[in-house]
């Protein structure tokens, strides 16, 4: 400890050096809390770049190209930022931020080879859409390891409000992701239904957590401008039940698109006023060691008999964190339940495409189609996948002519 220096170190001593690392620590704070602003503008442009490109995606390339390069460029300018950012990381603590700061970068350096595969449409939305959940999941996960720093309650505290919103403005980003698709497309399977009902009701875990963390200022910001409107309730009673096709889809997508652009940009503004109460918490909190004067033995008396009643305090408020990081690996469990839906709704149209061909060339009904192939699947000891696939193989040879 550089702070002690005596051969035979005293109480005064110790204590000195803990106000010497206190300090240390604040100063360190307030250069993460710029960090945590770069972090942040850039995932909020790469939540808008995985929407644009679901949209430009499901609707091969005819909608949203403009905006899709303007989310593009967007996220190419906060990237440059991020980057002098962390040119010099010596103010980094801890080895866990920094393999947290490797993985985001990782996935960061794959973002052209994404976008090449989305330009060509050699990718499908939802592999398109996981690897953007993917990026954004390490890049969210460099800010709960700054409380590596964090010895201040106060800091400590709006740091994990500021975390658990930052989650729950990802979990909307992904609902306007996954919505989008849905929309695009004109429908919702069974599984895509079920991600976006998680992705609702994961965020409002979310901003819960938050509203129980931070002041009543930041409480009636986010209700008044965070909450979802009328019309986009609407839109997801219509996603979560049955949507009918009737020629109005291009338009529903642009405006589902547009109405959760609107919240998501309140609940980045939202989230700056918590990046500033980080930012201020540490300003008052070192403010008032660096106007502490050294203790006298009587003051330290004091100091060391009132130190335990806070005890209870300090660990409630110094564990709030790893708290939060369970919240965000339940994240990565989500993201993991995603990465399966895309194998889900492949093996959904390969039977609906056999299907499709009994009842074309058979005159069967759907039930009927879809009893034949799970008979047959039965009877080889086959999965209904494989065996719907095999048929579609060969539908270009079927020699069955079409029933009357």
């Amino acid at each position: 400890m550089k702070a002690i220096v005596a051969v035979n170190p005293t109480s005064r001593d110790f204590l000195m050096a803990a106000q010497t690392r206190g300090r240390e620590q604040l100063q360190d704070i307030l250069q993460i809390g710029e960090l945590t602003g770069c972090i942040a503008r850039l995932a909020h442009m790469l939540q808008r770049e995985r929407g644009a490109s679901n949209i430009w995606l499901c609707s091969s390339g005819r909608m949203f190209g403009d905006e899709h390069l303007r989310c593009i460029a967007g996220v190419d300018r906060e990237l440059a930022l991020f980057r002098q950012a962390i040119a010099e990381p010596d103010y980094l603590p801890g080895s866990a931020l920094l393999v947290s700061l490797a993985c985001a970068l990782h996935y960061l350096e794959r973002l052209p080879s994404l976008r090449t595969q989305i330009t060509a449409q050699q990718i499908q939305p939802l592999q398109a859409m996981e690897q953007f959940n993917i990026t954004l999941r390490h890049l969210l996960s460099i800010v709960p390891e700054t409380s590596n720093v964090v010895e201040d309650a106060g800091v400590a505290r709006a740091l994990a409000a500021l975390f658990s919103f930052m989650q729950g403005k990802e979990l909307a980003g992904q609902e306007r992701a996954i919505g989008a698709l849905g929309f695009t497309l004109g429908e919702f399977s069974d599984t895509l239904r079920q991600q976006l009902v998680d992705r609702i009701d994961s965020q409002q875990h979310c901003f819960e957590a938050f509203c129980s963390m931070t002041d009543s200022q930041l409480r009636q910001q986010f209700q008044t401008c965070g909450e979802p409107c009328r019309e986009t309730e609407q839109l997801r009673r219509m996603a979560c039940t049955r949507l009918q096709h009737d020629g109005d889809e291009p338009q529903r997508a642009l405006r589902w698109f547009a109405l959760l652009t609107t919240r998501i940009d309140a609940l980045k503004e939202v989230e700056d006023a918590l990046i500033e109460t980080v930012m201020a918490q540490a300003q008052q909190a070192l403010g008032q060691v660096l106007q502490q004067r050294d203790p006298d033995e009587l003051e330290i008396a004091r100091w060391v008999a009132g130190h335990g009643s806070h005890d209870a305090e300090r660990y409630f408020d110094r564990h709030l964190l790893p708290l939060v990081r369970q919240q965000a690996r339940q994240l990565e469990a989500m993201a993991q339940q995603l990465a399966s839906l895309q194998a889900t709704l492949e093996e959904r149209k390969v039977i609906d495409q056999a299907k499709a061909l009994l009842i074309r060339h058979q005159g069967y009904s759907e039930e009927q189609a879809w009893q034949t192939l799970r008979k047959m699947a039965m009877n080889q000891n086959k999965r209904m996948v494989d065996v719907a696939s095999a048929m579609v193989s060969v539908a270009d040879i079927w020699q069955i002519p079409t029933k009357e």
